[in-house]
């Protein structure tokens, strides 16, 4: 059986049975409209229908889904927000059709300052010898000598390609070998923004990630085509 599958914007592990999606955001588009910025676009629903093709793939190739982990920055707003809790229980109810809802993890994202409900967010989840974290905070756990695969988000990797004078950013996987284990690093599903340039525009914050920029650079960039085709491009260091 296949280790792992990288499905669109989430990772898939068939031996598991976990489904892993990274950076939600749900609640961006009630801030632009906040703000004054309207966008003829539906986050919530174009979230739900990218996830619910996902599921359909996955099922079709006759795997099961046990679990599926959010892996922080479910939400956008750093404060309290209405609407936005509002969508956050509309997305649960729409997982809790495929998994029920103890199987669904939540993780706590540097987003999630607030919580939503009273299901406990967790700062981490281990399964077997693999660990799912936000990947904004180091944790002892994580470095523990039974953990042999690390899934983070956080870092809304993209990379910027360039042909003649026109350039495209595309959402991105990186994915290596750091600290003597697997990591995979996931790109963020938030679907109106391509992320982070960490190729061109990537500037380290510090302790902004568990992750370096150098250590970044050693790993493979697995960049997502505009219609959810995966295209291996090598090492980051190359491309930089």
């Amino acid at each position: 059986m296949t280790k792992y599958q990288l499905i669109n914007k989430a990772i898939f592990f068939p031996d598991k049975g976990i489904l892993a999606i990274g950076d939600l955001h749900l609640g961006y588009e009630s801030m632009l409209k906040k703000e004054g910025m309207e966008i003829p676009f539906n986050q919530l629903e174009e979230t739900k229908k990218e996830i619910k093709k996902i599921i359909q793939e996955i099922k079709e190739q006759k795997q099961v889904i046990k679990k599926i982990i959010l892996l922080g920055d479910i939400k956008h707003f750093f404060k309290f927000d209405k609407s936005e809790k509002f969508e956050v229980r509309d997305f649960l109810k729409f997982l809790e059709q495929y998994v029920s809802r103890e199987k669904i993890i939540l993780i706590k994202g540097n987003h999630e300052r607030f919580f939503l409900d009273n299901k406990e967010y967790k700062d981490f989840y281990i399964e077997g010898d693999t660990i799912f974290t936000h990947g904004d905070k180091m944790y002892p756990e994580i470095l523990n000598k039974k953990i042999k695969t690390i899934v983070i988000s956080h870092i809304h990797p993209a990379i910027t390609l360039e042909e003649g004078v026109k350039k495209e950013k595309y959402k991105c996987y990186l994915i290596g070998k750091w600290k003597n284990k697997e990591l995979f690093i996931l790109p963020s599903f938030l679907p109106m923004i391509a992320g982070t340039e960490i190729n061109e525009g990537y500037k380290e914050i510090k302790d902004f990630s568990i992750i370096s920029k150098e250590e970044m650079k050693r790993l493979i960039v697995y960049a997502i085509g505009e219609t959810g085709s995966i295209f291996e491009f090598g090492k980051l260091k190359k491309n930089s």
